[in-house]
């Protein structure tokens, strides 16, 4: 009962918050969005590719329908830029242009990873060193607007908030897949976290240089409980819901993201990067799923096999009736429900168990 009343304050404070933000200007000029499949909106739907999400019954309870987003409504970033004061959603890249680009872009793709040859089993995609190259061009097209005034141009992107989240797909779709990839035998766990971390590292140093000080990196969540794991892992005969094996790499890699962290606030001048803990939240929505709304937390609300996890939420297919009871969407991603519960932690708790050093609405402040 302690901690649904915690949960309630915190979303009295978010709320409250947000009615303020929608009723003048956002927080920051612009936002801009790096990712994979959880927070892309569209930007792979015209590739060649198996991660897409651009049919029913995907976006089953978005206003546009089936845009791209691979849940059945809202995603993390979508309901962090409601929060921020912004009307409307960010544009995803790809098919965006004009001044809209000022108030920012989602350059998320699903199956994107760290490194290049991630994600390259479903086909398509844009990876994360091709996110930062395309915000590089971004960055030139607003240069023009800024009548090629650089200091000017600084001074407003050091102002805008940068969300990145990588790292699950390096994991899902490369690393714990060794029928496609090498990297299970080339690398041990702790090996692979610091050669992602090393490559990460160079990727958003670039986005430092391009303007970027006000970053939320986000972290892997527990990928060893989604579906997909569950329905290809005997929980039973080794004494856990989980895939363990899967989540102590992933702990390993979040715990390189954390001083990865600390290093850019250190060393980089006027850098304010914040670390979202997905990992932590994941576990404290599971652990206390009931206290936060949900009844099902292993298996998917649409979906075919072993907890709706074998095969993804397949076109027109009926999904769960009562989405707001499910922590899963699909095989691999939240539900909008899910959604609102981590994108709320991430702005406004104040836990740095949660986020560290600071929450998303104080970085905005910053």
């Amino acid at each position: 009962m302690a901690r649904l009343g915690v949960w309630m304050a915190v979303m009295v404070l978010t709320m409250a918050a947000a009615t303020v933000a929608w009723s003048g200007d956002p927080q920051v000029p612009c936002f801009f969005i790096f990712g994979d499949s959880l927070v892309d909106n569209g930007n792979n739907n015209n590739l060649l590719t198996l991660a897409r999400a651009n049919y029913a019954p995907y976006g089953i309870d978005f206003p546009q329908g089936a845009s791209g987003r691979f849940n059945n409504g809202r995603t993390v970033v979508d309901i962090l830029a409601q929060l921020l004061g912004f009307r409307g959603y960010i544009p995803p890249r790809e098919g965006t242009r004009g001044t809209a680009i000022l108030r920012g872009l989602n350059f998320a793709s699903g199956a994107a990873g760290i490194r290049d040859e991630t994600g390259n089993n479903l086909g398509d995609h844009f990876s994360m060193v091709e996110q930062v190259e395309h915000f590089r061009t971004t960055a030139q097209q607003m240069a023009r607007m800024f009548r090629g005034n650089r200091t000017a141009l600084f001074g407003y992107l050091n102002r805008c908030i940068f969300a990145v989240g990588m790292g699950s797909n390096d994991y899902l779709n490369n690393y714990f897949m060794p029928s496609m990839y090498s990297t299970s035998y080339d690398y041990n766990p702790k090996t692979y976290a610091a050669l992602l971390i090393q490559d990460y590292e160079r990727q958003l140093t670039a986005l430092y240089d391009l303007g970027a000080r006000k970053v939320a990196i986000v972290g892997v969540g527990q990928i060893g409980c989604i579906p997909y794991e569950l329905a290809r892992y005997n929980s039973r005969a080794n004494g856990s819901r989980c895939n363990e094996r899967i989540n102590k790499a992933i702990d390993l890699y979040n715990a390189g993201l954390l001083r990865l962290v600390e290093s850019f606030n250190n060393e980089l001048p006027d850098a304010k990067f914040v670390f979202v803990n997905t990992y932590e939240s994941s576990k404290d929505l599971t652990n206390n799923a009931a206290a936060y709304g949900f009844e099902v937390i292993d298996k998917g609300c649409c979906g075919v096999g072993r907890n709706n996890g074998q095969i993804t939420c397949l076109p027109f297919q009926q999904p769960c009736e009562d989405r707001s009871k499910y922590l899963f969407w699909d095989a691999f991603h939240p539900t909008e429900a899910a959604n609102l519960v981590y994108a709320r932690k991430a702005y406004a708790s104040t836990s740095t168990a949660d986020v560290y050093p600071m929450n998303i609405q104080q970085l905005a402040m910053a």
